[in-house]
């Protein structure tokens, strides 16, 4: 991979709000970098990146080559390269920065919340692995995400996730005044109609959060789970 590939000119235009230099969390069980993707269409209030929802970020946003050329400099001592955000889907720009990371000599990984499924689907034959966020049951999305439709857009994406083969890790973060154990169980057994398999509920942890726009159930409220709510997924964790 020389330089000139790098700066391609459609990766060229990746926004790109922070770079992770080293994380064992963003994808289990690898070694990766993390990339941080500007602009997201959702505005849920229990985002730790709620500074990356404008689609143009400020002057701190990382210029494509620098992220590149660390890559460069990263390669066989890294697993893999995270695409965050944001929502990273929602650019144009990211299948070509997809590609040229692949080109590196790295497996691509992608956080997702599914809201953009007709860029979705072309980026999943470039990808390893996908984590993907599902917010609340399909009726209740804009409670979390505050936008009519965008868990039916969800729901898309999701199915093209399950039917491409490609593994995943479906994971809902839970605030307690948000979604209730009705809910949960609802969740559950739509996600298992799908076919989803492998699945991980987040405790909500408030920092970085807009406590203002959150119900006022405390800053780190006890996670509630129906009984045997694990049954039925080949893996599930709480974390």
């Amino acid at each position: 991979m020389n330089a000139q590939a790098s700066l391609n000119p459609a990766a060229i235009e990746l926004r790109v709000a922070g770079l992770t230099r080293l994380s064992t969390c963003d994808w289990p069980g690898e070694l990766v970098a993390t990339v941080f993707c500007q602009g997201c269409g959702w505005d849920c209030a229990y985002c730790h990146n709620s500074q990356l929802r404008p689609t143009v970020g400020g002057d701190a946003l990382i210029l494509w080559p620098e992220v590149a050329a660390f890559l460069r400099s990263r390669s066989r001592l890294l697993d893999g390269v995270v695409f965050s955000g944001g929502e990273p889907t929602l650019q144009r720009a990211l299948l070509n920065a997809v590609q040229v990371v692949r080109s590196l000599g790295f497996r691509v990984g992608l956080h997702t919340a599914g809201m953009s499924p007709e860029r979705f689907a072309p980026l999943l034959p470039w990808l390893d692995w996908v984590g993907f966020d599902v917010k609340a049951p399909v009726d209740a999305y804009s409670r979390i995400t505050g936008v009519e439709g965008s868990g039916a857009q969800a729901l898309k994406s999701l199915r093209l996730l399950l039917a491409s083969g490609v593994p995943y890790e479906v994971r809902t973060t839970v605030h307690s005044g948000l979604l209730s154990p009705a809910d949960m169980l609802e969740l559950r057994d739509e996600l298992l109609t799908l076919g989803v398999t492998r699945y991980a509920v987040q405790r909500f942890r408030a920092a970085g959060t807009r406590p203002d726009r959150l119900p006022p159930v405390g800053a780190e409220q006890t996670l509630c789970l129906p009984d045997a709510y694990a049954d039925g997924f080949q893996q599930f964790q709480v974390r």
